[in-house]
């Protein structure tokens, strides 16, 4: 199930212009996700856009939200049984920086979900 939703986000984000997503396989790190997926807005009317769209087609599939966090801030957090999806501007993402604090994690290869239509 965490990656068909890894899949669905990737895809809307992907759909809405995100910019160098990535995905990062944790479940063997933390229990704290199975997944990361990690983007960035160009404007924090982008990241808005790219968290609606991500709710949306999570929600058409009837996947709804656990938890999601920081609306008004450069970095919004949602959390999905086991995935959760960062969307970063770009400042928030260099400073917090989540590629190199969770290096050990197995990088996923995006291509697969964006060309399996």
């Amino acid at each position: 199930m965490s990656l068909d939703i890894v899949k669905k986000a990737v895809k809307a984000l992907d759909d809405k212009k995100a910019n160098d997503i990535q995905v990062m396989q944790t479940g063997e790190l933390t229990i704290v996700a199975d997944y990361f997926v990690i983007a960035t807005a160009n404007s924090s009317t982008h990241v808005r856009a790219l968290a609606d769209e991500v709710e949306y087609q999570l929600d058409e599939a009837g996947i709804t939200a656990d938890h999601i966090e920081g609306r008004a801030t450069g970095w919004l957090l949602l959390e999905y049984q086991g995935v959760v999806v960062h969307i970063f501007l770009e400042e928030s993402r260099n400073y917090y920086n989540l590629e190199r604090l969770w290096e050990d994690a197995t990088k996923i290869d995006i291509s697969q979900f964006l060309n399996d239509e």
